[in-house]
């Protein structure tokens, strides 16, 4: 069951921080409304590490697309590129 308070709550934050555990966070509310959360800062991580994943793998299919449409780079092309780029 997710941990609702108000962000009041915040002036005694140790009590709301003791309630933070992993998989466990604590939501705050603003004029009734969802504002904030208090995360452990594994899942925090964790939620980091997924999203850019999801980038990465999102930037790898654009590629995928744009070499199946527009035809692939040979490896003498992308070397060529990468020396042009480091060397400048």
């Amino acid at each position: 069951m997710p941990n609702i308070r108000p962000v009041s709550d915040l002036r005694n934050y140790a009590s709301v921080l003791m309630e933070v555990r992993e998989n466990e966070p604590v939501y705050l509310t603003k004029n009734g409304r969802g504002s904030y959360a208090i995360v452990d800062i594994k899942e925090y991580e964790d939620f980091e590490k997924t999203k850019a994943s999801l980038k990465l793998m999102y930037e790898l299919q654009k590629g995928k697309v744009s070499g199946e449409t527009k035809g692939w780079l040979s490896e003498e092309d992308v070397e060529k590129h990468f020396e042009e780029k480091f060397n400048a």
